[in-house]
């Protein structure tokens, strides 16, 4: 089990072990399909000339559908080197992906976008005070009325993954995390299943940007 406190440089060495040891298609947080990402995404009615950044997410294959669909502007941002380099590997170099080897809580965004997509990454955040700051940069990153979609393990879910401690949250949880300038227009709960088999408990959120004043000097890309 790691030892908090977990440092960037620590955080990246995690990740790319993980990926290296285990494949991407071995991490227990695998989908051979981002469906229920992109039901979201098409429910939302978001452009595909919007601009779209995937946080936290890995070798996902949520970019490869997404492009598939016809979206222009995609960026994937994780701190995982490894993660990254196999999404480069596939995807080549599109100029309608953008790749950020970035750790979220240092990151500065030098621009906004119409959707925030994270899919286990706030989970991993324990500390108050990091998670105040992964809020500051998704409302910073956001473009006035851009939309977030946030997935967690459920308030029933596990308290660990990859040997790291875990929050976990009810619809009402992460709804009250984000804060009254979020309008949640979907929540719901859905069960992931790991390459290994085993059901996990996710809790899924959608909501809309509802203040328009950014706490940023990023300009809109």
């Amino acid at each position: 089990m790691i030892e908090l406190p977990f440092s960037g440089g620590q955080r990246a060495k995690h990740w790319d072990t993980a990926y290296r040891t285990r494949g991407s298609s071995g991490v227990s947080w695998f989908q051979p399909t981002a469906s229920t990402s992109i039901q979201l995404i098409e429910s939302l009615g978001i452009s595909h000339d919007a601009a779209v950044i995937d946080v936290g997410g890995g070798a996902s294959l949520l970019a490869d559908a997404l492009l598939d669909l016809g979206f222009t502007d995609v960026s994937v941002l994780d701190v995982s080197r490894a993660a990254l380099a196999e999404v480069r590997q596939r995807l080549g170099s599109s100029p309608s992906v953008s790749l950020l080897q970035e750790d979220l809580l240092a990151w500065k965004p030098q621009r906004r976008y119409d959707l925030w997509h994270d899919r286990a990454v706030f989970h991993f955040l324990v500390d108050a005070s990091d998670q105040e700051t992964y809020l500051t940069t998704l409302r910073a990153a956001l473009r006035p009325t851009g939309f977030v979609i946030i997935a967690t393990f459920a308030s029933d879910g596990p308290e660990y993954c990859s040997g790291l401690p875990v929050s976990r949250y009810s619809s009402v949880d992460l709804s009250a995390a984000l804060g009254p300038q979020f309008q949640v227009v979907e929540s719901f709960r859905a069960q992931h299943v790991t390459p290994a088999g085993v059901e996990q408990p996710f809790t899924w959120v959608a909501a809309r940007y509802t203040d328009g004043d950014q706490e940023s000097g990023a300009q809109d890309g």
